[in-house]
């Protein structure tokens, strides 16, 4: 039975068979793969392969937002901490812009021993951020020290002494994250802190 006739015979849809110059058999994705892989089991193994590729590249991506998302959480207490006591109503939306830097900056010191101008400079070759290539754990304290700076900043500590707090709750958490794993290599960046 030709594709035509089982169409008209059944009512089926998803599938259409047209004559002609530019004719051809067409069906929708799903009975297509289905016809493929059983005419074909080479064409069923690279569709199952195809299929995985997929799915890891998904949970990829997704696991990048999910690691974005998290470093944003905190980000409003933050901000606000940083806004009701550290910026003046007086000053320029410009000047306002150069005191939340410099806070998202004493973070980067914090955790990742730098700046983000400082990574800019030593990764010239990188697009986004320093937080954009940052691993799950790493994040995972950036969001936990957005919450203690908001706290210190409401308690009126000045940003050596924050900084201080910031970075050792930094090399203490990630111990823990990490399991011991990398810890030299942050504490090698750590800045010279006050005493």
């Amino acid at each position: 039975m030709s594709v035509k006739e089982w169409v008209a015979k059944t009512n089926a849809i998803g599938l259409r068979a047209t004559a002609g110059r530019y004719g051809g058999t067409y069906a929708y994705k799903d009975i297509a793969f289905e016809f493929g892989m059983w005419i074909s089991p080479q064409f069923k193994i690279y569709l199952i392969k195809e299929f995985e590729r997929l799915k890891a590249d998904e949970l990829l991506r997704l696991g990048w937002d999910i690691k974005r998302n998290l470093a944003k959480i905190n980000y409003r207490v933050h901000t606000g901490a940083i806004k009701e006591n550290l910026i003046p109503p007086t000053l320029t939306a410009a000047q306002k812009s150069i005191v939340c830097a410099s806070e998202a900056d004493l973070l980067n010191v914090a955790l990742f021993g730098m700046t983000a101008a400082e990574w800019r400079a030593r990764n010239p070759d990188k697009s986004g951020n320093i937080r954009d290539y940052a691993n799950v754990s790493q994040l995972v304290c950036l969001s936990n020290l957005e919450s203690l700076n908001a706290v210190l900043i409401n308690d009126g500590a000045t940003q050596a002494e924050r900084l201080e707090k910031l970075n050792t709750m930094a090399v203490s958490q990630m111990k823990i994250l990490t399991s011991d794993v990398g810890v030299e290599r942050l504490g090698q960046h750590s800045p010279n802190l006050p005493k």
